[in-house]
């Protein structure tokens, strides 16, 4: 199955200024690209069952996660297990989740890279070039 085009980011990162940072980046790039924030796993969790529980399976949004490694209640490891488990193989298939991170530590690195769910690593900051190669892969 092919990814679905992008209309929806969903930034899951616990620094309300990196946030408001890369939303407003996004925005100035004029792609009609709609960004929400989670500051912590669990709310990037509820985020997503709330939209599929509201019957939107076949194009859910977000369909672009910008996930951070360290955040205080769930980080994005604890995320990416419950995402595993709790939500199914079609959900799963139709969106696209990339680290965002400042972590330089090699295991980290190594982790994401074999999580089937990572699809990319993106170094902070978020930069036009970062972020328009990542839409165009996706």
């Amino acid at each position: 199955m092919s990814s679905p085009t992008v209309k929806n980011i969903l930034l899951i990162d616990d620094d309300e200024i990196s946030n408001l940072f890369n939303r407003i980046f996004i925005n100035k790039l004029d792609l009609d690209i709609e960004v929400d924030v989670a500051l912590n796993g669990a709310e990037a969790l509820e985020i997503l069952k709330e939209r599929v529980a509201n019957g939107d399976t076949l194009n859910p949004e977000p369909c672009l996660l910008l996930l951070d490694i360290r955040m205080p209640i769930m980080d994005g490891w604890e995320f990416l297990e419950a995402y595993d488990n709790e939500l199914n193989e079609e959900i799963k298939s139709q969106i696209v989740i990339a680290m965002l991170t400042t972590s330089e530590d090699e295991g980290d690195m190594i982790r994401a890279s074999n999580n089937p769910h990572i699809k990319d690593i993106i170094k902070k900051p978020l930069s036009e070039n970062k972020f328009n190669a990542l839409i165009k892969k996706f």
